[in-house]
């Protein structure tokens, strides 16, 4: 790959936003940063004064492009997943796979790998999104599939040979010594769908959940009496806590409190992503139930949130714009924080030299205008020579 430039571009760096700045890439890895004025040779993209940011990391991806993971856990739809998300900013993810069976889990784990080694853009390893949960907070997960953690499913969930696997359980379908064990094995776990105490969520915490899934969403509430998992997440200043930023799995009201509470590096937008994204069908199937848009929403028969209909880029505009944070600080929670909790920071989740160009062009509207993975372009405008 031959070496180019990104020029004329508000750049965010760790620390800093730099103006009317640019990119040298080299290799596929960002070679340096480019003030005003700096000479460099090349082919080379004017960004129009729009914002290059990290590219967005998101570890929830149900589906995407007309394609739900758990029905076809293959290569093809990791790659058909990955690219529809592309399209958003979303340069590095994890197919997420709802309660199901072992034998789906396994096939789901078995593709992954297989999508590493063909090197399909973005797979950085997989989303285990229950069985091991609670019925009392079930969601739309099929509680026929519902299970406590064992042995055998310890040795599925430690099985993966290429790239990083995080599961989410709740506390009280497993023991402790199961959360230790699989972090000891390298696996990232988070809390969710759990009706767990304050006192069990610590619990775990100390034996190794680092993060939360969909915070708020189908976990035991914070009330004043009894701070549930909810509480214990807001604590705690360094476990990770996914955020679903579409105005109606959260309101963001509450949200904007919760930001207030810990340090923005320890929130990371997910989508929690539908096959509808990047998709002219806003309809599909979940097991036996239908599951359809409304008003921007994935619902169930029920009315039941089913995931969501958002993409990586609108919950950063939505983060501006409904939260009020910075841009900056909306890029820290789509790509800095998520690269942290997946212990990926050394070469995700930031612009600095020696990084992977991962890389998303927004214009000042925050809509995705380019974007790179390992310093290869999707769709939008061209390099120049």
């Amino acid at each position: 790959m031959s070496p180019f430039r990104l020029h004329n571009a508000t750049i965010l760096t760790p620390g800093r936003i730099a103006e009317r700045a640019g990119l040298e890439i080299d290799g596929g890895r960002i070679a340096r940063v480019l003030e005003r004025g700096d000479a460099a040779n090349g082919p080379s993209l004017d960004l129009d004064g729009g914002y290059l940011l990290p590219g967005f990391i998101d570890t929830q991806v149900n589906g995407g492009g007309g394609v739900l993971f758990n029905d076809t856990p293959t290569l093809d739809a990791i790659a058909a997943i990955g690219s529809a998300h592309a399209a958003f900013g979303t340069t590095g993810f994890l197919p997420t796979l709802i309660s199901d069976d072992f034998d789906v889990i396994d096939r789901g784990m078995r593709a992954t790998e297989q999508a590493i080694e063909a090197g399909v853009p973005g797979v950085l390893g997989i989303h285990v999104e229950g069985p091991f949960i609670d019925e009392k907070r079930k969601g739309i997960h099929d509680p026929a599939k519902f299970r406590r953690l064992d042995e055998e499913g310890i040795r599925l969930l430690t099985s993966l040979k290429r790239g990083r696997t995080l599961v989410t359980l709740a506390p009280e379908m497993c023991a402790e010594a199961d959360i230790a064990r699989l972090v000891a094995a390298g696996v990232v776990v988070a809390a969710g769908h759990t009706d767990a105490d304050y006192a069990a969520t610590r619990a775990a915490m100390d034996a190794g959940v680092s993060g939360f899934t969909h915070l708020f969403n189908a976990m035991s509430p914070m009330l004043h009496r009894s701070p549930g998992v909810v509480g214990a997440a807001l604590e705690s200043q360094d476990a990770v806590c996914g955020i679903i930023v579409d105005g109606h799995h959260v309101d963001p009201v509450v949200l904007r409190i919760a930001l207030r509470s810990r340090p923005i590096g320890s929130f990371m937008l997910v989508s929690d992503a539908m096959p509808t994204v990047g998709s002219s069908t806003k309809q599909f199937r979940l097991g036996t139930r239908e599951i359809r848009v409304v008003d921007g929403v994935c619902v169930g028969p029920d009315g039941t949130l089913a995931g969501s209909d958002l993409d990586m880029s609108a919950a950063v505009r939505n983060s501006v714009t409904m939260l009020g944070v910075g841009i900056e600080d909306a890029a820290v929670m789509a790509a800095a924080a998520p690269a942290r909790f997946l212990g990926l920071s050394d070469t995700h989740g930031s612009i600095v030299p020696g990084a992977r160009a991962d890389l998303v062009w927004m214009d000042r509207d925050l809509v995705v205008r380019g974007v790179w993975i390992g310093g290869d372009q999707v769709g939008a405008r061209r390099i120049a020579a």
